[in-house]
């Protein structure tokens, strides 16, 4: 029996009318409701004609998250009168509650993604609504790019809703072609801000690491709440581990402790969201209650100010969540949970200063996530670059880009990146490309249940205290009674189903099973001991594994997560396998190379035949007579680390070099760059055939750079011969003498005994520039610097001369220096002369 009540208390009813007119008129729409005022309940089910008298439709309802679509069609499906999987069903991975009479199904948007590769018509749906869109998840933005894709081209009957949380839609409006925006209100009552920051240090969160002192705070926050508040208290913590050490930490108190989030037993999440049924509840949350699920009773929110966010884990090259601090905009969603159904309050465990800095919105998956899977849908799709996508944020263009590295790296696509059959088999699998080669290769080997096994031990990383050795965990998880062996056990079912008769493989021991599928999802980090718990991975990386591993005695290993903490030098292996050499050779083969390897290292050449995997060198020699050619590009990698310092520079060859960047620099082609990027780049021009006939790095430094160089000089056009005339090397001053010009600096510089110059009224210049005259006492010590010479002598001189002619008096001190006769000698030995 349908509850008429219920449905007619839910505040999205007024905005009904206005949504199928605009699907009428338009096939599409964006719905703005708050969380709580049915959305993803009524509206379906006013859309698929269950209930308002409307024409019967088939609707599909996407979710983020598996919780959140079990939640709405077990919803529904209590707003009907029914159980799940008669008119309201849901689809997530591994579990499928519909039946024939199901007209409105909930779908994961994995699952709608995998539905749209198999079936790009949806053959039989009328209606589609994206949830949540909000959110900005990375499957949602693709599903819903897709969607438009099918609307656009051969569905243009399908009707498309996307329903968000917030009033922030112009950017879905627009991208469903300009489609009308319906706003529902909702109930809200007046949420007091209570400011709880920590009285101490916390530190900033590190990955997944959560400073203990802040969970420690957030304990003690709810404890407070419980007795400044009445009603229900929901806490908002980032992930599962946080939520199992705050409940920890809240024994005894006068409530009812619950956890939701993702992973949690169905009854725990029935019994969350049915509300209270006696006294106070305290229930611990991820994210997942800001607008997804509704939690009945709450008046208090506290908010550790925390979430997790997706990013590339380069840990295990995968898409992992890292914990952040989370938006303003989340903050108010969680904040408005404790105004739905009274006047409420919200704790915030941080200082209302940091509030303003922030981030505004969570960022888009599609703009810090790993690729590769984003990528391999786009390809299956058949726009493996995804330009024709509608899509909110495009892809960047480096992380597309070494996503479909990896695609290319397990075969997955061709090499214009379209999807090969295997590359549509593994996006099929519903893994990260990495597990589905591992899958896929693993099943031919062990055995499909076995490849299955280690897969799932992947896909989801089993709780620390299963151990770092991965065949361990697999035996305890075989065993184990726990949440994570339950779900464990269920996505073993779904890869053992998805292979059909395929992979039966002849199993083995467990160990080698293990080691081989770890290896062939993560080749790059199979790796080989160096002594003391310590391995090299194929990578480059190094890895340390801790005090008391059962997997310190093992040769080689494949490394499934590692992580590097702050300041370390190596990653620090949390779960690997043991594996043999010829494991390592079969997972990461195209890694492997053989040869002979010529190049600089250590200061000099090193020549020597060389097997390597990867970084890992598996047997070395020495090379009696390397190429010729490699010897000379390892003497060049040299030069380019080192410099043309390697050679011999004579002071002419060294001043040579001065002049000529003095005049490239003022005067231009045809006189040459000899900078050190420019030199290197026209080796073949001025360092052979003397490079050519080097063997290591003391040939270089017999090497006369500065005869050398003189190759470049501009000897075609005939310019070469005027380079004593525009750049000289000495320029000869009034006194006879012949001084050497200085060419490092901004001016050539001119370094001379004051007397030698008494009679010449102009600054002295090269190629047109004059250089900075240094004057010089008798002593051969500065007394000033000028490039104006004539200036000098009418207004600088008289104070030198009163300074220096006391301290110098056997030498001229004329009062006019311009009708002086220059001098390198005393004043008596101008006399005896």
């Amino acid at each position: 029996m349908i509850r008429t009540d219920a449905l007619d208390q839910l505040p999205v009813r007024t905005a009904v009318p206005a949504l199928e007119r605009a699907l009428d008129e338009r096939g599409a729409a964006v719905l703005c409701a708050p969380p709580g005022t049915g959305k993803t309940t009524l509206v379906p089910l006013v859309l698929a004609g269950l209930t308002g008298g409307g024409p019967a439709r088939r609707v599909l309802v996407a979710e983020p998250r598996r919780i959140a679509a079990r939640a709405a069609a077990r919803r529904m499906a209590w707003l009907l009168g029914e159980r799940t999987g008669e008119r309201v069903g849901f689809t997530v991975r591994g579990e499928r509650v519909v039946g024939p009479d199901t007209r409105v199904e909930v779908v994961t948007t994995g699952v709608l993604l995998q539905r749209l590769q198999r079936d790009q018509e949806l053959a039989g749906v009328d209606v589609v609504i994206v949830d949540e869109c909000h959110e900005r998840h990375l499957d949602a933005d693709t599903a819903a790019a897709f969607l438009l894709d099918v609307r656009g081209t051969i569905r243009p009957d399908l009707r498309l809703v996307a329903a968000s949380a917030t009033t922030d839609a112009e950017g879905w409006a627009r991208l469903l072609g300009g489609a009308p925006v319906v706003e529902a209100r909702g109930v809200s009552h007046p949420v007091e801000v209570v400011w709880a920051p920590p009285a101490g240090t916390v530190r900033p969160p590190h990955g997944m690491r959560v400073d203990p002192v802040l969970l420690t705070h957030v304990a003690a926050v709810v404890r407070r709440a419980l007795a400044e508040r009445d009603g229900d208290v929901l806490c908002f913590l980032p992930g599962v581990g946080e939520i199992g050490r705050v409940a920890a930490q809240l024994a005894g108190v006068d409530a009812e402790v619950l956890q939701v989030h993702g992973r949690a037993p169905a009854a725990v999440q029935d019994a969350v969201l049915a509300g209270a049924s006696g006294g106070r509840r305290v229930v611990l949350s991820t994210s997942v209650a800001e607008s997804s699920l509704t939690v009945p009773g709450v008046r208090v929110v506290v908010d550790s100010g925390l979430a997790r966010e997706p990013r590339t884990d380069h840990a295990r090259g995968l898409s992992a969540l890292t914990t952040v601090r989370a938006s303003r905009a989340s903050g108010r969603q969680r904040a408005g949970r404790a105004g739905r159904e009274a006047p409420g309050a919200v704790y915030r465990c941080w200082e209302q200063a940091e509030d303003g800095r922030l981030a505004a919105f969570p960022s888009p998956e599609i703009k810090v996530a790993d690729l590769a899977a984003f990528a391999l849908q786009a390809a299956c799709w058949g726009d493996p670059d995804a330009s024709g996508l509608a899509l909110l944020d495009p892809p960047p263009a480096g992380a597309l880009g070494a996503a479909r590295e990896v695609l290319a790296a397990v075969g997955a696509v061709d090499a214009s990146g379209r999807a090969t059959d295997r590359g549509a088999r593994m996006s099929r699998i519903g893994l990260h490309p990495r597990l589905a080669r591992a899958f896929l290769d693993g099943a031919a080997e062990v055995g499909g249940r076995r490849a299955a096994e280690v897969v799932a031990l992947l896909s989801e990383e089993p709780p620390r205290e299963y151990g770092d050795d991965l065949a361990h965990a697999l035996r305890t998880a075989r065993r184990g009674g726990d949440g994570y062996a339950a779900r464990w056990r269920q996505e073993v079912r779904r890869l053992s189903g998805s292979l059909g008769s395929s992979g039966a493989g002849d199993g083995g021991p467990d160990d080698a099973a293990v080691g081989l599928v770890a290896a062939l999802a993560f080749p790059e980090r199979v790796a080989r001991a160096r002594g003391e718990g310590a391995f090299l991975m194929a990578s480059g990386t190094g890895a340390q594994l801790g005090e008391g591993s059962r997997l310190r005695t093992a040769r080689w290993l494949a490394v499934a997560v590692a992580d590097r903490p702050a300041h370390a030098a190596s990653a620090r292996v949390r779960l690997a396998a043991v594996v043999d050499e010829g494991t390592a050779r079969l997972a990461a083969g195209h890694l492997l190379f053989s040869g002979e390897e010529v190049r600089w290292a250590d200061g000099d050449v090193v020549a020597r035949s060389v097997e390597r995997l990867g970084a890992v060198e598996l047997s070395v020699r020495a090379l009696r007579s390397p190429a010729p050619a490699l010897v000379r590009g390892a003497l060049l990698e040299g030069l380019r680390r080192e410099g043309p310092g390697l050679l011999r520079w004579t002071r002419d060859g060294g001043q040579l070099r001065l002049r000529l960047a003095f005049l490239h620099r003022v005067l231009g082609p045809p006189w040459p760059d000899v900078s050190d990027g420019a030199l290197l780049e026209r080796a073949d021009e001025w360092l052979e055939p003397e490079l050519s006939r080097a063997g290591r790095r003391a040939d270089l430094a017999r090497i006369d750079a500065g005869q050398a160089v003189r190759r470049l000089l501009p000897w075609a056009t005939g310019d070469a011969a005027r380079l004593d005339e525009l750049a000289p090397e000495r320029i000869e001053v009034p006194s006879g003498s012949r001084i050497r010009v200085e060419y490092g600096g901004e001016q050539p510089v001119l370094a001379v005994k004051l007397q030698e110059l008494f009679g010449l009224g102009e600054t002295p210049r090269v190629a047109g520039v004059p250089v900075l005259v240094h004057l010089l006492s008798p002593a051969g010590r500065p007394a000033a610097v000028t490039a104006d010479l004539a200036s000098f002598w009418r207004e600088g001189y008289r104070d030198v001369r009163a300074e220096l002619r006391g301290r110098y008096p056997k030498h001229p001190w004329p009062e006019d220096p311009t009708t002086t006769e220059a001098t390198r000698f005393t004043s008596a030995r101008l006399r005896r002369s």
